[in-house]
């Protein structure tokens, strides 16, 4: 899953145009650069809330901040693109980690007729949810995203890097909460 160990380093720092859950002066920020078809971005995705949750009781509450970069794989997953363009339209509308998380729960269900569900699930101005698809208003922040992957070194999906740095330890609990209590030291 690995795939480019020359790159080790994050191109474009966290920064508030990015997608947020915690605050970016934590002691440790995770950037993970995902697909929405991909089901090891799914799994990746499952192991930092996992880390999350177990690492929060400690006293510091800032101790952890994620970021979700967009990093569809257009060659092998032909819905991922336009998965990505439906959580945008979802964050326009202060919603994107609830679909976000629809997203990757369905992920084996991501043509067009399940978007508009989610978004109807979601509560969205649906009208608006279809016009920001159908005139693809948020390609240009999905490519971007992409291309900051690029920029780090990335081929494939998923890829995460913690503090700046790329994670290339085993997709394991245990090897990812020792990477970032280290990190966060």
């Amino acid at each position: 899953m690995v795939d480019d160990h020359r790159h080790h380093f994050l191109f474009v720092p966290p920064s508030i145009q990015d997608h947020i859950q915690g605050v970016l002066s934590a002691t440790a920020v995770l950037v993970l650069y995902g697909d929405y078809e991909c089901s090891q971005s799914a799994d990746v995705y499952r192991l930092i809330k996992v880390a999350q949750q177990q690492l929060s009781p400690f006293p510091d509450k800032n101790n952890i901040c994620f970021i979700f970069r967009h990093f569809p794989q257009i060659q092998i997953h032909p819905h991922a693109q336009r998965a990505a363009e439906a959580a945008e339209a979802a964050a326009i509308q202060g919603q994107f980690w609830q679909m976000h998380e629809m997203l990757f729960i369905h992920q084996q269900m991501l043509e067009n007729g399940y978007l508009v569900e989610y978004a109807e699930r979601l509560g969205l101005d649906i009208s608006q949810f279809l016009q920001d698809l159908s005139h693809r208003v948020h390609i240009a922040r999905v490519n971007l995203d992409a291309e900051s992957g690029y920029r780090s070194g990335i081929k494939t999906a998923p890829a995460l890097f913690i503090n700046g740095i790329r994670y290339t330890d085993q997709w394991n609990i245990k090897k990812l909460i020792a990477s970032i209590i280290n990190a966060a030291n």
